[in-house]
Order: structure tokens, then C-alpha cells, then sequence
């Protein structure tokens, strides 16, 4: 499985220079688009995008393709044609911001060129990028932050598809990662035929009326109805209480400073406990863990954070989902692979079962690892022919 990382920056994606990471290319032509000797663009994936929302024309449905170019290691952003070039600061035309935009009433379909990004869907309004410059003085993109009040594209509906496009094939998936606010599907076609991310039937009214309904979860939900945030954000806006998990972090670090909680991994099995610096310590060569905050484990990061070495971080990345999930508790053996187990607990990621409750197959990418045990809404095809994405009804 591709490494979630290579998707997904949360935060940091917002930030000044945020990029997306991608694998080396081709040659290009002087306009920035990949070509074979016959004048083809190489990689080129067609992209059917249908609206089925029943509230927004396709005249009010933008796309907006982003992300960084494999050949040149720069962020960039594709045209109509599937052309991608790199972001300049004098793309900022609109207002003091770029308009990439690809409205959906123009083209018949998409095409993506080798890279790694998004593809934004924004509903009745246009969503703000901004080029700038990084810390090394190159261009570099700065993102929507939807769920940043003072944000400019904060009031606009919309969601994104992610995706790593290269020589050995198509891998996306659909995320709430961040926020949620338009009930996206994918089907990517090739070696196979998959589809994820469809909701059932009234499920983007459910999420909205469950979290609405809870007393702690309520708050995610934005004053105007267009979109919900993820708890980590809410947290950081002061929205959300900042101890929400440490009661179970505390019960979890008693338990295991007397009982071996077991992590099973591609590498292996590695045994830990709690030891008297209260660190979580296995064996096999996995970095301690220190006790996580509430923040930690909302972003799986900080403590939980899995650096992409093979042994810490799976183990970090299967820490961070069960204590997303609850499980940590009912069971030392982990991963847990029984979705009947997960959220169970009144200390608990609401915000990430809500959309597992609602989605046809089970599936949502409700925190940044939920791709252990396979729940995540996400698809690889190594000969990929198409993908298709539906906004589906609201």
C-alpha cells in the first residue's frame, strides 16, 4: 500500500510552501506538458466528473487540478487540456489570488498528467490559492484552509479527491480528513473495477444531524451548515476541549505498564509496555513513544507520529488508529481488524465513525491513518484506464 503521507499533509498543506510529494518523470516540452516522441501526453488519465449534487449546475461547479510535477519536483497546477505548468506569482490575477479554476460546464472530461495532488471540487464560489514565495525563494502554493475562520475560501463548499499518478499506476482516495462538505465517490477502472466514498442514501444530512446532536461533537459543525471540521482543527480554533482523550490516554498508559500490548506489522510483532519514564517502549528497534495528547491523537502526530522507516512507523500508525478507533482497551493484540469493535468506547472519534456509519462500503478517510486494516476510501489500479467521480446527492 502507498504510504498516506504521500497524500496527505493536513495542516501543514495550508501552510506556506505545503507540498505534495511525487516520483521522478519525463522530459517535458517548453510548456510544461509530458510528451512521447508521437506528441502524446505520457500518463495522461482521462477524468469523468458527474454532478449529481441536485442543488448546483454544472455552470457553478469548479474544478481545480494541484499539486507538484514528478519531472521538476516543482508545485504546479493543470489546465482544461491536462497541461500542467508551475505555479508564478503572477498567477496571482484574480483579486491578489490565482484562478485555476476548470469550470465543469466547459470541459467534457479531465485529464491528469503524471504527478501527485488534489482535484478540488468547489460548489457556488471559487476557492482562493495564492502563490508565494518559500523560505528557499521558490514559488510555492498556498492552499485553502476551509476550516480556518479567516480563511477566504472558508464560506465555499467543497471537497477534494487525492492522488499519486505515476508510472506504476493510479492511487487516490476521497478525505475528511480536514473537513468535510461535499459527499464525494470514486471509481478508478484498470486491472479492476472499484468504486469507494459512495454515501448511502440522506448520509451527508446524517453526518451534519449526528454531530449536530452531540454534545461535545457539535461544535465541528460551522455556524453556516456548509461544512464540518475535523476535531484536531476545532481544537486548535478553541473549539473543541483540549483533554477530550486524556482520561483514556491515562487508563491506556496504566494498563500497559503491567500488561504487554502487542503491535503485529509487515516487519513483525513488536512487544511493549509503559516503563517508569513513562514512555511506551517495545522491542525490535521501535523509537519509544511518548504519553499523547489529545492533539497527538486527533492528527496522529506529535507523539504518535510515524516516520516513514519501516518499524516505528507502522507501529505509530497502528497506535494512532486505535486510540482513534478505542480499542486500545478491549484488547492488547493490535491491529484490530473487526469493524464491529471500532468507537465504541464514550471516549471516541466521533467525527471518524460518523462517515464510516454513513458510506455504502464502510469505508472513509476520517483520520490520517485511517488506512490500517484497510477502512480508508482508497483505490490503486496498476494499469489504470479511467477514474470517475461523482458529486453525489445532497
Amino acid at each position: 500500500m502507498i504510504d498516506r503521507r504521500l497524500f496527505l499533509g493536513g495542516a501543514s498543506l495550508a501552510a506556506v510552501g505545503g507540498t505534495l510529494l511525487a516520483t521522478a518523470g519525463c522530459s517535458r516540452d517548453e510548456g510544461g506538458d509530458e510528451l512521447t516522441s508521437g506528441g502524446a501526453r505520457i500518463g495522461a488519465l482521462p477524468v469523468r466528473v458527474a454532478n449529481e449534487t441536485g442543488t448546483f449546475p454544472d455552470s457553478e461547479v469548479r474544478a481545480y487540478v494541484v499539486g507538484t510535477d514528478p519531472a521538476t519536483g516543482t508545485q504546479s497546477w493543470v489546465d482544461a487540456d491536462g497541461v500542467a505548468h508551475p505555479v508564478a506569482e503572477s498567477d496571482n490575477t484574480d483579486d491578489g489570488f490565482t484562478d485555476y479554476s476548470i469550470p465543469l460546464d466547459s470541459v467534457g472530461e479531465l485529464s491528469l498528467p503524471f504527478m501527485s495532488g488534489r482535484i478540488y471540487f468547489a460548489l457556488g464560489g471559487k476557492l482562493r490559492f495564492k502563490v508565494v514565495t518559500d523560505g528557499n525563494g521558490r514559488p510555492a502554493l498556498q492552499y485553502p484552509a476551509g476550516w480556518v475562520e479567516t480563511d477566504p475560501s472558508h464560506g465555499v463548499l467543497h471537497d477534494t479527491v487525492e492522488f499519486t499518478h505515476n508510472e506504476t499506476g493510479m492511487y487516490c482516495n476521497t478525505s475528511m480528513v480536514d473537513q468535510f462538505s461535499v459527499p464525494l465517490a470514486i471509481r478508478l477502472q484498470g486491472e479492476a473495477d472499484q468504486t469507494t466514498g459512495t454515501f448511502k442514501p440522506g448520509g451527508r444530512d446524517a453526518v451534519f444531524a449526528t454531530l449536530s446532536a452531540d454534545p461535545v461533537f457539535s461544535r465541528l459543525v460551522l455556524s453556516e451548515g456548509n461544512h464540518v471540521i475535523a476535531p484536531g482543527h476545532a481544537l486548535d480554533a478553541g473549539l473543541f476541549p483540549a483533554d477530550y482523550y486524556d482520561s483514556y490516554i491515562d487508563q491506556v498508559w496504566e494498563r500497559y505498564s503491567t500488561t504487554d500490548l502487542r503491535v503485529t506489522t509487515n516487519a513483525g510483532t513488536f512487544t511493549g509496555r509503559v516503563d517508569g519514564s513513562g514512555n511506551l517502549v517495545f522491542d525490535g528497534g521501535v523509537a519509544p513513544i511518548p504519553r499523547p495528547s489529545t492533539r497527538d491523537v486527533f492528527f496522529c502526530d506529535g507523539a504518535l507520529a510515524a516516520p516513514n522507516d519501516g518499524v516505528t512507523g507502522p507501529v505509530a500508525a497502528i497506535l494512532g488508529a486505535a486510540f482513534n478507533r478505542s480499542t486500545l482497551l478491549d484488547t492488547a493484540e493490535h491491529p484490530v481488524t473487526d469493524p464491529a469493535a471500532f468507537y465504541r468506547h464514550e471516549t471516541t472519534n466521533r467525527y471518524a465513525a460518523v462517515f464510516h456509519e454513513n458510506t455504502e462500503d464502510g469505508k472513509a478517510y476520517g483520520f490520517a491513518f485511517d488506512d490500517v486494516s484497510d477502512f480508508a476510501s482508497y483505490v490503486q489500479d496498476h494499469a489504470p484506464v479511467s477514474l470517475d467521480v461523482t458529486l453525489t446527492p445532497f
